[in-house]
């Protein structure tokens, strides 16, 4: 079987993109010796197709799909990323709670009414920890006057900074190589504070990667942080935890403690 590898998740811009690009190359070089022949692709299908493809030998995904279908689909957890961040601690990540410069909020409290930015529906960091954290404050299901669906978290940061919309949840991770890559757009907004941890975006694997080409995976992401320091530093990464199912089920209980307090979906 010829594999296939992509890293969808955090390219904020060309120039970064290509870092992970070179990254992932390395990755499957160090990884070679117990691997068949792979090529790095940009999906051309919806991602939650192109992570289940048989042929998947390394990608990365969200908690949030991963917990509600992935798993049930047999993908296998491969690493989950430590990144130096803000609102990182170990494999977990928070989202950073976003208005702009001179929105007359100074609290999540203070944006009743307003109009919240989401990137889509099934993300953790854009959706499931930001209903979570607006949960308390929401009253008969409802908090935000609107929710602008704008598909990705720089469409939200963007809507935000544009005075479409007043507040979003930004995953702390791309919200850091925004700073370092478009300082332009971080300095048009601020932060409100962060919402609650979950685990972070884990590398998976499809079900027909054998358990040698796993452990030869994890092999080769560690080496990278010590052949490449600087695109390791660059890239924000600072090591690599082997999380299991079980760790993941607390993005369940995020959800469920929002259901419970009688806010099902942000509204």
């Amino acid at each position: 079987m010829t594999w296939i590898a992509a890293l969808p998740m955090y390219n904020v811009t060309p120039a970064l993109a290509a870092q992970w690009h070179a990254w992932l190359g390395d990755v499957l070089q160090y990884a070679a010796p117990a691997m068949q022949e792979c090529r790095i692709v940009e999906p051309d299908e919806a991602l939650h197709a192109f992570w289940r493809r048989p042929d998947l030998l390394i990608s990365q995904t969200c908690g949030y799909p991963l917990t509600h279908g992935l798993l049930n689909d047999g993908v296998h957890l491969v690493a989950t990323p430590h990144f130096i961040a803000p609102g990182c601690e170990g494999a977990s990540y928070s989202s950073v709670l976003v208005t702009r410069t001179d929105a007359p909020f100074d609290t999540l409290a203070d944006c009743r009414g307003a109009r919240a930015a989401c990137n889509q529906e099934d993300s953790n960091s854009g959706m499931n920890v930001f209903r979570h954290a607006v949960a308390p404050l929401a009253r008969n299901g409802a908090f935000f006057s609107e929710v602008v669906w704008t598909g990705s978290h720089l469409g939200s940061l963007r809507a935000v900074a544009e005075n479409r919309a007043d507040i979003a949840a930004i995953d702390c991770v791309t919200f850091a190589f925004v700073c370092d890559e478009l300082p332009e757009l971080a300095h048009r907004v601020r932060s409100l504070g962060m919402t609650a941890s979950a685990p972070g975006l884990p590398l998976i694997a499809s079900a027909k990667v054998s358990p040698i080409q796993i452990e030869a995976l994890r092999d080769a992401l560690d080496k990278t942080l010590v052949t490449q320091p600087e695109r390791a530093k660059r890239l924000r990464l600072q090591g690599f935890s082997r999380l299991s199912a079980a760790d993941y089920q607390h993005i369940d209980q995020l959800e469920n403690e929002a259901r419970a307090a009688g806010y099902p979906r942000l509204a």
